[in-house]
C-alpha cells in the first residue's frame, strides 16, 4: 500500500486540518489521478529517511516533485494539502510543510533541499538529535526522525503564529 493512496491515507491527512475535494478523492482512489500517483511513488523510497537520502529524490524534477505537482495542479488541492498527502505516504522522506512552519521557517528555494541539508550537516547532528528526543519522549521507532522535526517546528511556532497573527503563506 506504500505506493497507493487509500481512504485511511485520505481520512488521515484530514485530521491535519485540511480538506480534501469529493471529486479529488474519488479519483485518487478509484481514478486516473490515483494512477499517475501510484506510479510516481513507486519512484520515490518509501524506507529513506530524509537524512539519508540522495538529494536527487528532493530536487526539482524528481519523483516526489511531480508528485506535488501533479496534486497542485487539483481543483481545490493546495500546497499544504499536497504537501501533507505526499509526507503521509513517505514519512521518513517528506516533511509536513504548512502555514506555521512557513512562517517560522520563511520560504527557501527548495524546503525539502534545505531541510536535507540540515539533517544531513555536521554528520547528521540535526538528525541524531531528532532520535535521541524521539527516544527520551518514549515516540516508538515507526515514528521518522522526520515527524518529530515537523512537530518541533510546528508545535515551537504554533502560539506564536496564532498570537502575532504572522498571517500564511
Amino acid at each position: 500500500m506504500a505506493n497507493v493512496v487509500s481512504a485511511d491515507d485520505l481520512i488521515a491527512v484530514q485530521t491535519l486540518s485540511v480538506a480534501l475535494p469529493a471529486a479529488v478523492c474519488v479519483d485518487l482512489l478509484e481514478g486516473r489521478l490515483g494512477g499517475q500517483l501510484s506510479e510516481l511513488l513507486g519512484g520515490i523510497p518509501a524506507e529513506v529517511d530524509m537524512a539519508a537520502a540522495d538529494a536527487a529524490h528532493l530536487a526539482a524534477g524528481s519523483p516526489a516533485d511531480t508528485a506535488w505537482h501533479l496534486l497542485t495542479a487539483q481543483p481545490g488541492i493546495g500546497w499544504v494539502t499536497a504537501g501533507k498527502l505526499l509526507a503521509r505516504k513517505r514519512p521518513r522522506l517528506l516533511p509536513v510543510y504548512d502555514q506555521v512552519v512557513c512562517c517560522l521557517l520563511g520560504r527557501p528555494a527548495s524546503v525539502w533541499l534545505s531541510l536535507h541539508a540540515a539533517l544531513r550537516a555536521d554528520d547528521g547532528a540535526l538528525h541524531h538529535e531528532l532520535l535521541t528526543l524521539r527516544r527520551a519522549a518514549g515516540v516508538p521507532e515507526t515514528v521518522s526522525a522526520l515527524r518529530v522535526c515537523d512537530v518541533m517546528l510546528w508545535m515551537s511556532h504554533r502560539g506564536e503564529h496564532r498570537e502575532a497573527g504572522c498571517g500564511s503563506a
